[in-house]
């Protein structure tokens, strides 16, 4: 069984979306488990304080290492990575999203006001992530968007695991255009060679959209498919 574990001031926040659908099914089936630490359960005085002013002075408050490192260390059992969601953290992909559904667990911290006392990062061996290149006013949002991805990668958990292979990032492509019934719609009608029944042309036609999309959308993508 799969389990994250997430620390957060605002445990409320989950499990939110993911116990809906297929992964609240899946949670229900314990192909999967979610673990919520109050990070503000580890603070000692009465006010439950876990923020302080940063040294040298400047805006915001930072959390406070030794109150964070007293949640952590309560509560991880073993050696499982640990993932600080950060804007200046290693940028979150499809790639990193199948290496962590290969764990047994790993553990995410939200982070809020600032930033964190940076001596905790290196102490207790946190990698930084950041789920792309915008400011969000807290982590929880962000850990909901790694859990889904990595859920849908779990065997059992989606209802047709073929279809995973032809998604976006899968071959370093974005997705071609998909289409359904009705056949017509609004004088619309479907690409012929999808009603052709010619296997082959359909994934040549699929493949040349894919490639279009992604030269014309992601340059970046594209720079580094035509390498390969």
């Amino acid at each position: 069984m799969w389990q994250a574990q997430i620390f957060t001031l605002y445990p409320e926040f989950f499990p939110g979306p993911l116990s809906k659908g297929l992964y609240g099914k899946a949670l229900e089936k314990k192909i999967w488990n979610l673990k919520v630490v109050n990070i503000r359960d580890a603070a000692e005085d009465k006010h439950k304080t876990v923020d302080d002013t940063p040294f040298g002075g400047g805006a915001g408050m930072l959390l406070k290492a030794d109150i964070l490192a007293r949640s952590i260390d309560k509560n991880l059992k073993d050696n499982s990575r640990i993932f600080y969601l950060s804007p200046k953290g290693k940028k979150f992909d499809q790639k990193l999203a199948k290496e962590l559904s290969k764990e047994k667990s790993i553990n995410l911290i939200c982070g809020h006001f600032e930033g964190v006392d940076e001596r905790l990062l290196s102490t207790r061996n946190i990698e930084e992530i950041s789920i792309g290149d915008f400011i969000l006013s807290g982590g929880e949002s962000a850990a909901v968007v790694i859990i889904d991805s990595i859920l849908r990668l779990l065997p059992g958990v989606l209802g047709n695991d073929s279809s995973k292979k032809n998604e976006s990032f899968e071959n370093g492509l974005l997705e071609y255009p998909q289409y359904t019934k009705p056949q017509i719609w609004e004088e619309k009608g479907v690409p012929e060679v999808l009603l052709s029944g010619d296997h082959a042309k359909i994934k040549d036609w699929r493949l040349s959209q894919s490639e279009a999309i992604t030269r014309d959308r992601r340059p970046d993508l594209w720079q580094k498919y035509k390498k390969n």
